[in-house]
């Protein structure tokens, strides 16, 4: 273990902030890191909610105003966990002053934005990278080793969709992941940035153009206060077809009113010489064909991604080990000064793709 340490300020508490303290927490006590991370401070808006969390989630201080952490010389992390709205702000200005920044994703609420971001990344001495935590899954990893070692030959269709069910029932309140100023869009930049990336680290080509559709099906809900209603300005789900740079035709749905499904991030690839198929809803499970029909690899063995500083073989992995992942791999690349993945330019990859699904309305659209 080392004893250098980098210390990290967050800025959200809510279910991004937990999920994230928890891998600040843990990631030392699984892997041997060459710096160690040091919670010093969570923000947010609400003193008492900012108090209480410090408290409950291991964090050494709490503030109020997210520029307070980048004045400090002992915060070294930035970590990003707020809605959309605010992800350039503060990430233009930590990287301004040299912070490393992990931000969630999406990178950003519109294109703009996000060319903001990259440009800012590229002037800091900060390292920056953007939180598509599936990536770190292990069949997830598993799955892109297998690709990119050619036993799927050509590549020729991906398919991928992100379903859940949580918004079904008319009554649930207009929270803000309903809310184009704070969310940027609704299923397409929540869980359809996660699709995106996840075909496009899988396959190593990128979206080169789509043609989506997108529907609000519950256009009003009730405000959280009892107030009244209000009107849902986002999208409840997407759907949209994409050419790949590499050839590949790709097929992709985002929907929260998928009824039964709780996060079903599903993703098969089809190549020439055979196929792989994986479901989130059963992470710890790969399924791959290599020409005699699909296998079931159960992915907890110690030689496969990440698994090695987990627990013997058969004892899955949960959805916080992916975070766990994130944070192990961003402070190796800090360690090691190297630019961590995905970085803010794929990021704003993912944030194009999004722009062109959203304006294409059954048009064809290219991505530049």
């Amino acid at each position: 273990m080392t004893d250098r340490t980098l210390g990290v300020g967050m800025v959200g508490y809510a279910f991004m902030g937990r999920v994230h303290s928890q891998a600040w927490r843990n990631v030392t006590a699984f892997f041997d890191l060459p710096v160690a991370p040091a919670m010093r401070v969570v923000c947010g808006r609400s003193e008492e909610a900012a108090r209480a969390a410090a408290d409950r989630l291991g964090w050494a201080e709490h503030a109020t105003d997210w520029r307070s952490l980048i004045e400090r010389d002992d915060i070294d992390i930035i970590d990003i966990c707020t809605p959309g709205d605010s992800h350039a702000e503060i990430a233009v200005a930590a990287l301004a002053a040299g912070k490393h920044v992990l931000c969630e994703k999406p990178l950003a609420n519109t294109v703009a934005e996000a060319e903001a971001m990259v440009e800012a990344a590229a002037k800091s001495t900060g390292r920056s990278m953007v939180a598509f935590n599936y990536r770190r899954v292990p069949a997830v990893a598993l799955a892109r080793q297998i690709i990119a070692d050619g036993r799927l030959g050509e590549i020729r269709h991906v398919r991928a969709q992100y379903l859940q069910d949580w918004i079904v029932d008319p009554d649930f309140p207009l929270v803000w992941r309903l809310q184009k100023d704070l969310a940027g869009s609704g299923a397409l930049g929540d869980i359809g940035a996660h699709i995106i990336d996840t075909a496009q680290f899988l396959v190593g080509q990128d979206i080169v153009g789509v043609t989506g559709l997108t529907e609000t099906f519950v256009r009003e809900r009730p405000l959280p206060d009892g107030s009244g209603t209000g009107p849902v300005t986002v999208d409840d789900a997407a759907a949209w077809v994409a050419r790949l740079s590499g050839g590949a035709l790709g097929t992709f749905e985002a929907t929260r009113f998928a009824t039964g499904r709780k996060n079903a991030l599903r993703i098969e690839v089809n190549g020439s010489l055979g196929s792989l198929a994986f479901d989130f809803e059963a992470m710890n499970e790969l399924w791959v064909n290599e020409g005699q029909g699909f296998a079931r690899v159960l992915v907890t063995e110690p030689e496969h991604p990440y698994v090695g500083a987990w627990w013997p073989p058969g004892h899955g992995l949960g959805y916080e080990h992916t975070f766990t992942h994130e944070i192990k791999d961003f402070l190796e690349a800090i360690a090691a000064g190297a630019d961590p993945t995905p970085s803010f330019a794929d990021g704003l990859r993912v944030q194009r793709v999004l722009e062109a699904v959203e304006q294409s309305d059954g048009a064809y659209r290219e991505i530049s």
